[in-house]
């Protein structure tokens, strides 16, 4: 009997108008940047024919709720500088989320390329302290893997180390 109930009102949807929706979508926006993509996933959970999705997309971006530009900005500033990522990563998230490959290249100019090579050598510097037992040449190669797995393009790697 618990299953079958929870069942049934786990089926209930609840009905929104086109005015609530068009707020849920503006406070969706508000609260963090988003892109187009993002913002096309999030009105996949109403019911909304194309045309009322096409006045929305329109609405947020004449009142500028939705900004691709500013999106890729603030992504790739918190991915850097927050979760210590390098720009192959945070190129291959950005393509996920349909941001256009120019867009991207012309935003890389919101990580500061001296702080990009002093991560990568504080980064470089604490994995290859951790790799214990190891020949000299394993550790820097398993430290070399692991700031690729981490973003960091090879040449800048080894450019940094010159």
């Amino acid at each position: 009997m618990g299953i079958c109930s929870f069942f049934l009102y786990d089926m209930e949807k609840k009905s929104f108008t086109f005015d609530e929706i068009k707020q849920k979508l503006v406070n969706y926006c508000v609260y963090q940047d988003r892109c187009h993509y993002e913002v096309e996933q999030k009105m996949k959970e109403f019911l909304l024919i194309d045309e009322a999705k096409e006045e929305i997309l329109l609405y947020l971006l004449q009142e500028n709720y939705l900004n691709e530009e500013r999106f890729t900005r603030s992504y790739i500033r918190g991915k850097f500088y927050i979760k210590h990522w390098g720009k192959t990563k945070i190129k291959i998230h950005l393509k996920q989320k349909q941001i256009p490959e120019k867009l991207i290249n012309g935003c890389f100019d919101e990580i500061d390329e001296t702080d990009y090579n002093k991560t990568i050598r504080k980064m470089y510097d604490d994995y290859y302290s951790k790799q214990k037992g190891l020949k000299e040449y394993q550790r820097k190669s398993k430290t070399i893997k692991y700031l690729m797995t981490r973003g960091f393009e090879y040449e800048k790697i080894n450019e940094v180390f010159e």
